[in-house]
């Protein structure tokens, strides 16, 4: 009796283990359908710091620098290894707002503007001595920066060449010349209008910013070569 009792006890207890099991299976399967549904979608806000890229796939212009631009400039030059080629190595966003000082609320504004331009959550900048004419404290904030890498900047710096410059008012071209001697170009910008990302109804005041391209490379005419094959329209 007790050995049937125990065979009976086995055999109800079969089918609850196999349920569970399939439970979790499902339960496994919609969270990769989840996760990649998500992953399928459009450009994510990542945390300071944070530069995975997703969708993950390789930029466009990340793909021309290798496919296109390493070698034209390795023949332009003359170089014999393509690590010699500069690449791009960072691109910085600042915003400095004088209003600030008076008034920090503007700073809301300006995050969320950087924010949707770049892509990636920005950080406040901060004074670091005190300007008694200028009424600033030492740490008070008085900037909005956000800081691009590896696969984030070279999709922003596609949307800057091909989107958002075409769309400045009399547009000429940028200076051939805003060269720091070691191989980073700057350029200002006037309007953040200029971008699709920020919604025109919600802007306050009109703003400009920085636009700091750090590359690899010490030598101006190098990377003065790399930024034109991307693209970037030098006043000539």
């Amino acid at each position: 009796m007790a050995e049937k009792k125990t065979e009976k006890a086995t055999e109800t207890k079969k089918p609850d283990a196999s349920e569970a099991a399939a439970k979790k299976k499902a339960l496994e399967a919609k969270g990769r359908a989840q996760a990649k549904k998500k992953d399928d979608g459009a450009l994510k806000i990542a945390a300071a710091g944070d530069t995975k890229v997703s969708p993950s796939h390789t930029p466009r212009l990340q793909e021309l620098y290798f496919k296109s631009v390493v070698p034209a400039v390795m023949k332009e030059f003359g170089l014999a290894n393509a690590l010699q080629v500069p690449r791009i190595q960072k691109i910085v966003i600042n915003c400095a707002i004088k209003d600030a000082v008076a008034n920090p609320k503007v700073l809301d504004g300006a995050l969320e503007e950087i924010m949707a331009i770049s892509g990636q959550k920005a950080v406040l900048t901060r004074a670091k001595k005190a300007i008694a004419a200028f009424k600033v404290r030492e740490g008070n904030a008085v900037g909005v920066m956000c800081t691009l890498r590896r696969a984030r900047a070279y999709e922003f710096l596609d949307r800057l060449l091909n989107v958002a410059l075409p769309r400045v008012r009399d547009f000429r071209g940028v200076s051939p010349k805003a060269f720091d001697g070691r191989g980073n170009y700057s350029m200002g910008i006037r309007e953040q209008i200029i971008f699709p990302e920020v919604n025109y109804d919600k802007v306050e005041k009109l703003r400009g910013m920085t636009i700091t391209i750090t590359t690899t490379s010490s030598n101006n005419e190098h990377s003065r070569a790399v930024l034109r094959e991307l693209g970037m329209p030098f006043r000539k």
